[in-house]
């Protein structure tokens, strides 16, 4: 057994038969994760498990078919998984690992192993989850890529399911951002659902981590979509819901963050709009309602420390849509605590104070093309620093 960025690493060269205990077991029939953890707290560890007697099994209440697989467990499955994990990049964390992620482990049926394929350390990370439609509006695409972009350059992790959809540009904007994202798979780890991701998800193992509590070779399952979605919200410090129609699977993940005491934060749309039914009934039960990513960032209590000299200058990271971070700018105090990343910002904040604007107001003012006011006027109402008021004008909230 080898070790790399904290994280398990199970080799041929060098195997660690405990870990084929757990790997055999977690391939054991009607052994799901919460008979697996009474598993181990019955018989201290996997290994235990089948090196009982038949009368412990059967004291244990054991179906025939779970005990006749304890007698004859099926190492050549097992001899498989090993050998993914010595691919580059493979690992696998189990339930008793110190760098098993603290916040999943708290959950009531936390996956007793997950393989992983990336920066494993990034598991322990804060994170964000974010959910939503597999068909989304524009708006709702919009607003998924700006919040993880934005959100990612505030210290947060955006964790998501890789689906279609909300997921998938949710991802993307993480990765235009600080490139942390974590993608919870629904099937093994060796194949990519839906394959229309192959790019994505090579992205996401380069900079971040895709995992799966399901061992190389699990296929596409439908029970197995929904069952994932608990392991989504329980890494996260809370769920973002942005497009969720009545019947979205993006409420499987808010319900397991209600079940888990992990917060609920969704955006509302119109009263008309059928992608936000879903999220107008989680307002109804009692979701965090939010309209910036600054609210997300206030609820969670995550705020970019200021410096010890007040009167020094700091460097920032600027987000672009074109690349994961632009060259570093040196940046005032005054606009680096605001949020405030580039000259333009700040000059458009401060026509702002004198009363609202719209953005031909702005263009005139500014000198800027309608298309550049446009995007800075959207980041920096994720900032929380500016709102649309009726009739498209542009106000200075005082943030």
């Amino acid at each position: 057994m080898t070790s790399l960025k904290n994280c398990k690493i199970i080799t041929t060269l060098k195997p660690n038969i405990e870990e084929e205990y757990w790997l055999a077991l977690t391939h054991a029939p009607g052994v799901g994760p919460v008979k697996f953890v009474r598993l181990l707290k019955h018989f201290g560890h996997p290994r235990g498990v089948f090196e009982a007697d038949h009368d412990e099994w059967r004291a244990f209440k054991m179906n025939e078919v779970l005990i006749n697989y304890l007698q004859n467990p099926n190492w050549q499955i097992v001899e498989k998984d090993m050998q993914w994990l010595t691919q580059s990049g493979s690992h696998l964390l189990t339930l008793e690992h110190p760098d098993y992620p603290p916040l999943l482990r708290e959950i009531a049926s936390a996956p007793p192993m997950l393989f992983i394929r990336g920066d494993c350390a990034l598991l322990s990370s804060k994170q964000l989850a974010i959910v939503g439609t597999r068909h989304p509006s524009h708006e709702g695409e919009q607003t998924a890529r700006e919040f993880a972009e934005y959100l990612s350059h505030q210290g947060l992790t955006i964790t998501s399911g890789m689906a279609l959809g909300i997921d998938g540009i949710s991802h993307w904007g993480a990765l235009r951002g600080t490139g942390k994202t974590i993608a919870v798979a629904g099937t093994g780890l060796d194949r990519v659902y839906p394959g229309s991701h192959r790019t994505l998800a090579n992205k996401i193992a380069e900079t971040g981590a895709l995992i799966s509590e399901f061992p190389p070779g699990t296929a596409v399952r439908r029970e197995n979509f929904p069952q994932r979605s608990r392991i989504v919200s329980g890494l996260s410090l809370g769920t973002l819901v942005i497009e969720a129609p009545e019947r979205s699977g993006a409420l499987y993940a808010a319900a397991h963050a209600t079940k888990q005491k992990r917060k609920v934060f969704v955006i509302p749309g119109s009263i008309y709009n059928p992608l936000v039914k879903g999220n107008h009934k989680l307002l109804k039960e009692g979701a965090t309602l939010i309209e910036t990513a600054a609210d997300i960032l206030k609820d969670l209590r995550i705020y970019r420390p200021a410096p010890e000299n007040p009167n020094t200058i700091k460097t920032l990271p600027t987000p672009t849509k074109n690349s994961n971070i632009q060259k570093s700018k040196v940046l005032p105090l005054s606009q680096e605590v605001l949020g405030i990343e580039t000259d333009e910002d700040a000059r458009l904040l401060g026509y702002l104070k004198a009363g609202p604007l719209s953005i031909d107001n702005l263009v005139e003012q500014s000198g800027l093309t309608a298309g550049e006011i446009s995007s800075k006027l959207l980041m920096l109402e994720l900032r929380g620093l500016v709102a649309v008021q009726t009739g498209g004008l542009y106000a200075h909230t005082n943030y």
